[in-house]
């Protein structure tokens, strides 16, 4: 039994069909990929991130940019939409639609259980690539966990946090985020399954 070939789509093709698309697709090695909806613990966790964020990031020359704004990553033909990310100085795009992040300097994912593999393994593996990327902050909407991990000179260093009374420190963008203010408000099921540490 044969299956049909798959048709290759150029960047150039995806963001003709993405900038005029009802929703949002990911795009990666000439393929497109429909981004489901999320639940509302990824939401509220999404919504107090940028809160605080935005908050400490004020008068500063780093701002966040919600989950609408895609990030190319050049080097590996990735085009994504991260839940959150900041830019530090001039942002730079792909073109003059300024719709495509190319210099992101913090990436926050929140993991989903559909998600969760994907953005810890292969999504960080292509964000690496990005030069002016210095911090990953996964925030789980599973159970209290946020994982970080800071760009050194010899790899990346993770800083995990799963007490509510603990916080998390993204020294390039100088904020301090407090555990229970990423999770206010959340509630996780009875069965909330247990991510991999």
């Amino acid at each position: 039994m044969s299956s049909q070939p798959k048709s290759y789509l150029t960047p150039e093709e995806y963001l003709e069909i993405e900038r005029k698309a009802d929703f949002k697709s990911e795009y990666y090695n000439g393929e497109m990929f429909a981004m489901s909806g999320a639940r509302l613990a990824h939401i509220q966790i999404v919504a107090n991130a940028m809160r605080d964020l935005g908050q400490q990031l004020r008068r500063q020359q780093c701002q966040p940019l919600a989950s609408d704004m895609r990030v190319q990553v050049a080097n590996t033909g990735l085009y994504t939409y991260p839940d959150i990310v900041v830019v530090c100085g001039e942002p730079k795009f792909r073109d003059d639609s300024f719709d495509t992040l190319l210099n992101p300097t913090v990436i926050v994912e929140v993991l989903s259980e559909s998600t969760q593999l994907y953005d810890r393994e292969k999504k960080f593996e292509l964000y690496r690539s990005i030069e002016s990327f210095q911090e990953y902050l996964m925030v789980s909407s599973l159970r209290v966990s946020a994982e970080l991990f800071t760009r050194q000179a010899g790899g990346w260093l993770l800083t995990q946090q799963t007490d509510l009374q603990a916080s998390i420190d993204l020294e390039s963008i100088g904020c301090h985020l407090l555990l229970a203010d990423l999770y206010e408000k959340v509630a996780f099921p009875p069965s909330a399954p247990l991510l991999p540490r």
